[in-house]
C-alpha cells in the first residue's frame, strides 16, 4: 500500500479517497484528516497522512495486546 487511498481530489487530479470504487467501502477518513490537521498545525510539513494511519494501526495493535514497534515519520508523501 502506497497510501494513495488517503489523497484528496485537487483541481487537476481525482484522488482515490472519493473514487467511485472506494466511496462506499472505506470509512473513517475524517478521523485521520482531523489528526493530520492538528499535527500539521503543530509541525508543518513533517508528518503525512500515511504516517498518521500507520501510527493509528500500530496503536490499535497495542490496545489489543500486540507488540509495540517504532514508526519512522516524516516521509512527507502527502
Amino acid at each position: 500500500c502506497d497510501g494513495s487511498i488517503l489523497l484528496d481530489d485537487t483541481y487537476t487530479l481525482k484522488g482515490e479517497k472519493k473514487a467511485a470504487t472506494n466511496i462506499h467501502s472505506l470509512k473513517g477518513f475524517e478521523v485521520i484528516d482531523k489528526i493530520k490537521n492538528f499535527v500539521e498545525s503543530e509541525c508543518p510539513g513533517i508528518v503525512s497522512c500515511a504516517d498518521i494511519l500507520t501510527i493509528a494501526a500500530r496503536d490499535a495493535v497495542i490496545l489489543v495486546g500486540g507488540p509495540y514497534w517504532d514508526v519512522p515519520v516524516g516521509r512527507k508523501d502527502s
